[in-house]
């Protein structure tokens, strides 16, 4: 990397920090109540995203790719509408079509038309909700963009790809300054300010990777398996029941796993693990593609596993818990 470069990701963690240290000893902040939905149990600010943007704002500064530009500005139009909704509340109409929006423009950029359009746009409007669906447990987003960001990062410098995977690492590295705020017991949430811009990211670049040859275009969705998987079975579930899909629940997997007895920090931990795992087989598919279909194989095996054990604990008389 260019020294510029090296500087994205050295400017976003203070940033981060700073931000977010100064946000803190404010008045008057954004809080998240508690509710029969929620896993915490005392108000807590949601400004966190706030810090992480910051992070990523100062980053872009030494970023002056082209490529990355139609990103930057969609991510931080989104993060704006968001704030406005953590502190005011919108209508849900209203803000999914600030998703579809910021997708479509972003994806014309990127030159796609036709059925990849729509593909494309239908894919970050998905990957910007399940983001903020995931986001409900102390550290466990931010854990995800440290993680899955840095994969990606390591990715687009091994792909020959220095101001992406300067990019993405200023994403990492903004991740893990919130996670300082964030990691159980969390001082701060990320809200949707975070939440939101961080889907919409994950799903933005992972489509610019694949498309500038990066990476396959599976690499970025075994990066992020663990939320994309977890949301799209349990919002599948809920759908299949009848259920409103859009309402607040707690009937994701990471959520049943704590509501069983695990404390955040457990959690957080055990996520982390797959996650990790997650970004390995990503990097093994990456340098073995002849081997895809066992590797899909296990992964989904190993995903079934996991959600068999933990629905069978849920099933079980709540006296044997």
């Amino acid at each position: 990397m260019a020294p510029a470069e090296w500087m994205a990701p050295l400017a976003a963690f203070p940033a981060c920090w700073l931000t977010l240290s100064w946000l803190l000893r404010r008045d008057r902040l954004p809080m998240d109540h508690p509710n029969a939905r929620s896993l915490h149990a005392t108000p807590t600010p949601r400004i966190g995203g706030l810090g992480m943007m910051a992070g990523v704002g100062v980053a872009s500064v030494w970023l002056a790719d082209a490529g990355l530009l139609p990103v930057v500005l969609a991510a931080f139009a989104l993060a704006a509408v968001s704030l406005l909704d953590d502190v005011r509340g919108l209508p849900v109409a209203l803000r999914f079509l600030a998703h579809f929006v910021a997708a479509v423009a972003c994806l014309v950029a990127f030159g796609l038309t036709g059925w990849a359009l729509l593909a494309g746009t239908l894919a970050i409007v998905w990957m910007t909700n399940l983001y903020n669906f995931m986001d409900g447990s102390d550290g466990l987003a931010g854990g995800m963009a440290a993680i899955g960001f840095g994969a990606l990062a390591l990715a687009a410098w091994l792909g020959d790809a220095p101001e992406l995977a300067a990019f993405c690492a200023a994403i990492t590295a903004a991740a893990l300054a919130f996670l300082r705020f964030n990691f159980p017991p969390a001082r701060v949430f990320m809200g949707d300010a975070g939440s939101i811009p961080l889907g919409f990211l994950a799903a933005a670049l992972g489509i610019l990777g694949a498309r500038q040859n990066v990476w396959p275009w599976l690499f970025p969705l075994l990066v992020f398996s663990p939320f994309i998987v977890d949301a799209s079975v349990t919002l599948a579930r809920r759908g299949l029941r009848g259920e409103k899909i859009w309402q607040a629940h707690r009937s994701h997997y990471y959520q049943r796993v704590v509501l069983l007895g695990a404390s955040r920090r457990q959690l957080a931990w055990a996520i982390y693990t797959l996650m990790l795992a997650g970004a390995a087989l990503a990097f093994t598919l990456r340098a073995l593609p002849q081997h895809t279909a066992w590797l899909l194989t296990l992964w989904a095996a190993t995903y079934l596993l996991i959600f068999l054990t933990i629905d069978r604990r849920w099933n079980r008389p709540r006296n044997e818990h």
